[in-house]
Formats: C-alpha cells, sequence, structure tokens
C-alpha cells in the first residue's frame, strides 16, 4: 500500500492563521448567534472613507482606461503622488522608478522580505511585533530574532539590545514606528541611533510606516531614512492609505527602496498579482492629493478615544497601560491579572485570560501570544465611543 501524498505543502502547513483576523472572525460569529460582544481586535478604523475618495473610485469605475490592465508597478500619476508624501511625510526623496503599488502593506511587507532574503537569513523583529511579519519572514526562508522590550520601556528597543541580537547571519531588521501592536513611537534620537547602528553594520531595514499620520500630543513620526539620510541604499519602506484613510478594504499600499530591489520586487508581483485594482488606485490618488480635513478629524477623535481607555483600563488593579503616542491601539500589561481567580477561572497566561474575558464579559481582545510573549492583550480604540466605554466598563466589573 503506498503512503499518500501530503495535501499541503510544509511551506504553508506552517503558516500561522492571523491572530487579529481569527478574534475578529470568531467575535462576529458570537455577535451572529445573539451574543452582545464587543470587540477591540481588528485594526480597523470605524470610519467611513472620505466622500471625495469614494467618488473619485466612482467616476474611475466609469472610465473605460480603468477596466483594461495597467502596469503591474502602479499607475504613473499614483507612484508620482507616493513621491511626493514620501518627501513631504518621510523627508525622503526618491524617483517614481523607487515606488511599487501593491495589494495593501501586506504585499509590501511580503515582498520587501521575498526580495532581500535567502534561506537562513535572520531578521531582527522588535517584539511586540505585528502578527504577519513572522510569516512573511518565514515565507520567504529567513530566520526570525525576537527583540523584546516591555512596558517598563515603552515597548521600544534599545541598540543594545539590537547589537546583542546580531550575528554573522543578521541581514534585516524590521522596524515599526508608530507601532502596531503597542503605538509606541520612537524619539528622533532613538530612530537616528538605530539608523547609524544599522548603517554600520551594513543591516538592511524594512521600516512600516503605515500609522506615521496617526501621532498625539505634538509626536512626530521621524523616518528612519529622514534621520539617517545614508541609510536609504539599505532600506525598504512600506506604507499605505489603509489606516489613515479609512481605506483598510480598498487594498492599497506601497514600497519603496533602491531602484536594483524594487525592480526585483516588481518581476515578482508581475508574476503574483500584476496590477492593483486601477479603481482602487485612482482613490487613493484622490486620498493622496486631496483634501486631508477629514483624515485630521479622525485623528482627533482616535486622540479623545485614547485617553478614555488608558484612564479606564488603568483603573483596573493589576492592568499597566503605557500611554501611546500612535497608531489606534493600547497594548497594556495585564500580568497582574494572571495566576489569580476570576469567575471560577485561573488564566495563567494572556491566552486564556483573554477566553475568559470573551467568554464571562462578551468582549473580545488580542492575546500577547499573537505579538510575542504572554502577559499581554491588544486592544483597538478604532472603534464607536460608546462601544469603547462600555467594553473596558465590563472588563471592570469582571476584575473588580
Amino acid at each position: 500500500m503506498t503512503t499518500p501524498a501530503r495535501r499541503l505543502s510544509s511551506r504553508i502547513s506552517s503558516i500561522a492563521e492571523s491572530a487579529t483576523l481569527k478574534v475578529d472572525a470568531k467575535a462576529k460569529s458570537l455577535v451572529a448567534a445573539g451574543r452582545p460582544i464587543i470587540s477591540y481586535g481588528p485594526g480597523e478604523p470605524n470610519f467611513a472613507t472620505p466622500e471625495h475618495i469614494v467618488e473619485a473610485a466612482v467616476v474611475a469605475a466609469r472610465d473605460p482606461r480603468n477596466h483594461r490592465y495597467s502596469a503591474a508597478a502602479g499607475l504613473p500619476e499614483l507612484r508620482e503622488a507616493i513621491v511626493e508624501k514620501t518627501l513631504r511625510d518621510s523627508g525622503t526623496s526618491v524617483t517614481t522608478s523607487q515606488v511599487i503599488v501593491t495589494n495593501g502593506g501586506k504585499q509590501a511587507v511580503y515582498q520587501a522580505f521575498q526580495a532581500l532574503l535567502d534561506d537562513g537569513d535572520e531578521v531582527l523583529l522588535p517584539a511586540p511585533y505585528w502578527t504577519t511579519y513572522p510569516e512573511a519572514i518565514s515565507l520567504a526562508g529567513g530566520v526570525t530574532v525576537e527583540v523584546f522590550a516591555g512596558a517598563d520601556q515603552g515597548y521600544r528597543v534599545t541598540v543594545d539590545q539590537l547589537e546583542s541580537a546580531r550575528t554573522d547571519e543578521t541581514k534585516v531588521l524590521l522596524f515599526c514606528s508608530p507601532s502596531n501592536p503597542t503605538g509606541a513611537v520612537y524619539s528622533p534620537a532613538e530612530v537616528e541611533a538605530i539608523g547609524r547602528w544599522a548603517l554600520e553594520h551594513g543591516v538592511w531595514v524594512v521600516t512600516d510606516e503605515i500609522y506615521q499620520n496617526l501621532t498625539y500630543d505634538g509626536v512626530v513620526a521621524t523616518s528612519i531614512t529622514q534621520a539617517v539620510p545614508e541609510l536609504a541604499d539599505q532600506t525598504i519602506l512600506v506604507n499605505g492609505v489603509a489606516k489613515t484613510y479609512a481605506m483598510t478594504g480598498w487594498r492599497v499600499g506601497w514600497m519603496i527602496g533602491p531602484a536594483d530591489v524594487i525592480s526585483g520586487a516588481a518581476n515578482l508581483q508581475s508574476h503574483l498579482t500584476s496590477n492593483v485594482s486601477n479603481v482602487s488606485q485612482r482613490a487613493a490618488l484622490a486620498a493622496l492629493t486631496g483634501p486631508q480635513d477629514d483624515v485630521e478629524a479622525m485623528r482627533v477623535a482616535f486622540d479623545a478615544r485614547r485617553t478614555t481607555i488608558v484612564r479606564e483600563l488603568n483603573a483596573i488593579d493589576g492592568v499597566v497601560t503605557p500611554t501611546p503616542e500612535g497608531a489606534f491601539y493600547v497594548y497594556p500589561d495585564v500580568r497582574g491579572l494572571l495566576n489569580r481567580e476570576w469567575g471560577g477561572v485561573t488564566p495563567t497566561t494572556s491566552l486564556e485570560l483573554a477566553d475568559l474575558i470573551l467568554e464571562q464579559a462578551d468582549v473580545a481582545t488580542v492575546p500577547g501570544e499573537a505579538f510575542g510573549p504572554s502577559g499581554y492583550l491588544r486592544l483597538s480604540y478604532a472603534l464607536g465611543d460608546d462601544e469603547l466605554l462600555e467594553g473596558v466598563r465590563r472588563l471592570q466589573r469582571l476584575f473588580a
């Protein structure tokens, strides 16, 4: 009798499901079953895409030019707008030949690692980290090396930590500021120190700037290529319109880097997906070049929610929540809630704690295991004001 062939490749079998999407799917299924779930899981603004962006898409959909294939690297007009945004917001001058428009920021992250990594190359990954990074690294044959910074460090790693983790196999540093999942923003001095360290040791940097326009308290997100311009030749910038413009479903991101790397990534994209939807690209063009009033209104609303959720979470004994300076997440240290009995259950990990919270309080959170070590939860505050407050009040009652 012959042994049956394995149905899935080992590469695909090894991929972990996106924890944030898994939590969101479970929450939605419970809502459909009649449970009054409040979900802090998805990193998705609850606002509608601004009307002038939607209208640009409607016009584009009626234009036959957009019914055909276009250049795999993106529409020339959008790539030019990305060049202008990168100079304006990242302080970095690039040309359109250094830009590829991708199907969201995720594809840009995936292609960046595919372009840079060979089997066994190590990537230094500051933790807590976005759940997709390790999977994209693994799919490119790379090896993830976690470098953890806890709440006591404001979730920001130091040069000394990076240097301690560096080996002869280190090729790339993943840098994300403002951070998903913590909302941490590195100071200009910290960004420069890390950039100069990378330059000195020939370490590539993949920098995810998707949240760069969502900062608070006068904080500005400093791009690593602005802090250390000489680093541009060994840096890939990843960005997109999803978070700033409430366009998560439109699927438009981009990657920027040295021309030879971008050329290789464009070859990959030509086989992988071809062009991003032309209608979505026209909408993204309207987002980048049109009025920014709605963007500021959303940022102000996020700021108010940030203040509320930090205050209310820190009112729970055993919860320590640093105030995030960017993005729309809080990342409370909940180790003080572990190994204590709550409603007949004694959770020992944040995964068990998240399950308890969902079952006993009808609140969905993402456990720290999805982003690094146990002992933490991620809560997105990109949801309505009333839901946000009610969800935290449920937690306060559960852990009273």
